[in-house]
């Protein structure tokens, strides 16, 4: 059993309100965008990391991140990225291998906007954790947090980090 705090966008911002639920998870995920590479290397003092590099991080991010993230997480094949889109909207340079290969659990981030849908389609659980960071149009930051037991995905919870 693995507890997982999911976030992206930070934009280079990382607070101990975020860190205090850093501390309660086993592995932290960070969908891109991560912003300054401080952000990453406090995450990972604390825990696992599991990221991508993001449109706004530089080459310093993009030399130690990938663009895509596929892997296994107990028994759940997971696929993170940036720039991913939702169901019946995925971006166009992942939509055939997406189609012809869909992971268990995908996770992208950009967009600011907390998503969680099951796309029926590909069987598989989407999910965006908004923006935990203070830059962009959100109004609200958020993260995810999740138990992935065996091959199961389960106690999925909002995290509301207040007003940015």
């Amino acid at each position: 059993m693995k507890r997982i705090l999911l976030l992206s966008d930070t934009h280079s911002h990382l607070d101990d309100v975020i860190l205090k639920y850093v501390d309660q998870a086993d592995e932290v995920w960070h969908a891109g965008d991560i912003g300054n590479l401080e952000v990453t290397d406090t995450l990972k003092k604390h825990k696992p990391l599991r990221a991508v590099y993001g449109n706004i991080d530089d080459d310093k991010a993009r030399m130690e991140f990938p663009l895509h993230n596929r892997f296994f997480c107990e028994g759940v094949d997971v696929w993170i990225t940036h720039i991913g889109g939702y169901p019946d909207k995925y971006n166009q340079e992942i939509r055939a291998e997406i189609t012809k290969n869909p992971p268990k659990l995908f996770i992208c981030g950009h967009s600011h906007i907390l998503k969680v849908i099951y796309d029926k389609k590909l069987q598989l659980l989407h999910m965006n954790p908004g923006a935990a960071g203070k830059s962009g149009f959100h109004q609200v930051r958020t993260m995810l947090r999740f138990v992935i037991d065996g091959d199961q995905i389960k106690d999925l919870e909002i995290v509301e980090l207040g007003k940015k």
